[in-house]
């Protein structure tokens, strides 16, 4: 793997402690929900240091949790890390995600992008019990997410960013808004720009996040489309490399077998690195929504997916710029949420 100065600059922070080892959304209003403005940029009250003096050992604590995690299962990093976009692409980066069912809340772990698909709340809640027993009410489900995040794909190895935080946690969930979001995985790259766009993330946050897809799995239900069936007309993605699609289609057969899994990167699965821009050049691109960067006539996108596979760096880079970009988008600050006890459930719930 290449070397850059982000990746030294990590390696030196958090060099004690540290160990190597989908996804296009948008917020809309909907009938009973309301959508926030997206903002980005400096937020008052969020900082890389928020937690100096009421709980400066949350980032060690978050790590040595993931750290067992992940060497008990790799696949779990992409997980955490995935729990996050799904988190920020619906109404910001607030826990929303994370709540479950109640009288309530109509929890967005049933919304049909994440139902059977999104994973790794057992973690989460595994981090959070070591939080709240070192640093009771301090912090928040929210910041937990983004700190499991970061520390996954550094442990994983991958680039270290200085995360701002103190984001705070939503009261409530948005299934509406999880269902119209996150699109499925055969969204066409006009879609996924669109949908990039009205988060206020522009092409190179599109390419760059996608990059996240260097680690982790997809269910066959997710690709099944373009090994058989691409265009309704029978017939397979031609834009599949031949070795590849035989490969896919021992893994998922034309009926069944929709919960096989397939690792997004076949190159390199559980290591976060450039091989996932290397691929989509070869045409050995998981995911319709994978492929179409570079087979969705945008020279733009193209040209940056070049860039990527050929300089690991610059994706680094690039990649570190769009996630901090896309953890500021609508945090709750201040007095607005809670920070809650629980991530599974709000406060005045018992």
């Amino acid at each position: 793997m290449g070397s850059s100065s982000k990746r030294c600059l990590g390696a030196i922070l958090v060099a004690s402690f540290y160990f190597s080892t989908s996804l296009a959304f948008f917020p809309a209003h909907h009938e009973g929900e309301s959508a926030h403005p997206v903002e980005h940029g400096p937020k008052p009250g969020l900082s890389p240091h928020f937690y100096r003096s009421t709980c400066p050992q949350a980032d060690e604590i978050v790590v040595s949790v993931l750290k067992k995690a992940i060497a008990k299962e790799p696949r779990i990093a992409a997980s955490l890390l995935r729990l996050l976009f799904h988190d920020c692409f619906v109404q910001g980066c607030d826990a929303s995600v994370l709540l479950d069912d109640s009288k309530a809340v109509a929890s967005e772990k049933n919304a049909l992008p994440n139902k059977k698909s999104i994973r790794g709340f057992e973690v989460i809640d595994e981090i959070k019990a070591a939080l709240e027993e070192a640093c009771p009410h301090t912090v928040s489900c929210a910041d937990t997410i983004a700190l499991a995040a970061r520390g996954s794909t550094v442990l994983s190895g991958g680039p270290y960013w200085e995360l701002p935080l103190g984001r705070r946690d939503s009261k409530t969930a948005y299934m509406k808004l999880a269902n119209k979001n996150l699109p499925p995985p055969n969204a066409t790259l006009h879609r996924l720009v669109k949908f990039f766009g009205r988060q206020g993330l522009d092409k190179t946050d599109l390419v760059a996040l996608s990059g996240s897809h260097t680690i982790g799995m997809a269910r066959c239900v997710s690709f099944k489309q373009r090994l058989y069936n691409q265009h309704r007309d029978n017939k397979p993605d031609m834009t599949l490399e031949k070795r590849f699609y035989h490969k896919l289609a021992s893994i998922c057969p034309r009926t069944g077998g929709d919960n096989n899994i397939s690792p997004l990167d076949f190159a390199s699965p559980p290591k976060f690195d450039n091989s996932y821009y290397k691929l989509i050049v070869e045409g050995r691109g998981l995911l319709n929504s994978d492929q179409v960067l570079w087979t969705g006539k945008d020279p733009e996108i193209a040209h940056l997916v070049k860039s990527y596979a050929e300089n690991e760096s610059l994706f680094f880079e690039h990649y570190v710029n769009s996630i901090i970009k896309m953890g500021n988008t609508n945090p709750l600050l201040g007095s607005d949420g809670e920070i809650r006890m629980n991530c599974r459930r709000v406060n005045h719930v018992r």
